[in-house]
C-alpha cells in the first residue's frame, strides 16, 4: 500500500465549547451527522467528543487535499466507532475525491489533551 494523503489537526476544545454555547443545534446540524450528534451527546460533556470529531474532519480534508473547498462538505466526512478505533465514513464530495485519488483505505486516530483535541488521517492506495 502507498500513502496518498496525510492530514493532521489540533482543535481548541474551549473554542468548540464557545461556538457550541453560542450556536447550539445550528452548529451541530451544520458540521456533524445525526449519528455523530447522537454519539457525542450521550456523554456528560459532549464538547471534547465534538472537538475530536471536528479535528478528524479537518485532518481528513487536509489529507484529501481539499480543505473546505472543492465540493467537500463537513457532513461528507463522518467519524464513527462500532468497536476498536474510530473510523471515517466518506460520502458526497469527500468520497468522490478519495476515489479519484484511488484510495482504498483510511486510518484515523484521535486523542485529547487538556485543552486540545488532535486527529491524524492517513489515506492509502494499493
Amino acid at each position: 500500500m502507498a500513502i496518498i494523503g496525510l492530514g493532521f489537526d489540533a482543535t481548541d476544545i474551549p473554542r468548540v465549547r464557545e461556538v457550541f454555547a453560542r450556536h447550539g443545534e445550528r452548529f451541530l446540524r451544520r458540521v456533524f451527522t445525526a449519528e455523530e450528534i447522537a454519539y457525542c451527546t450521550r456523554h456528560r460533556d459532549p464538547v471534547p467528543s465534538l472537538a475530536g470529531r471536528f479535528a478528524a474532519k479537518e485532518a481528513a480534508m487536509k489529507a484529501l487535499g481539499t480543505g473546505h473547498a472543492r465540493g467537500v462538505l463537513w457532513k461528507d466526512i463522518e467519524v464513527y466507532r462500532r468497536s476498536g478505533p474510530p473510523q471515517l465514513r466518506l460520502s458526497g464530495g469527500a468520497l468522490r475525491r478519495f476515489e479519484a485519488m484511488r484510495g482504498v483505505r483510511s486510518l484515523l486516530t484521535i486523542t485529547h489533551a487538556e485543552t486540545l483535541a488532535m486527529a491524524q488521517v492517513l489515506l492509502l492506495s494499493e
